[in-house]
């Protein structure tokens, strides 16, 4: 989530209250599971609107909830112990 503002005169549509974005307007850009080529223009009121419902979560509580890859040190211990099989 970032704060944003149109430099073209596009009209948008709010993803969370399907409510038109004038064009100049101030809004926020979000973008669904950390996903950028998916992001979104939405009205700053909805978003921290849907923060407050815990509907919302910021980018850094959303990779909190994801697996985390293995470490390098994790990955090398994988392919020795396949080379001794």
């Amino acid at each position: 989530m970032r704060p944003a503002q149109n430099r073209k005169p596009a009209t948008y549509r709010c993803p969370l209250c399907g409510g038109h974005l004038p064009a100049l307007s101030e809004h926020v850009l979000i973008a669904p599971e950390g996903d950028r080529e998916r992001r979104r223009h939405a009205h700053t009121e909805c978003v921290l609107r849907a923060r407050k419902a815990g509907r919302l979560p910021t980018e850094e509580e959303w990779r909190r909830t994801q697996p985390r890859p293995p470490s390098p040190w994790q990955r090398l211990l994988t392919r020795l112990s396949r080379r001794r099989a």
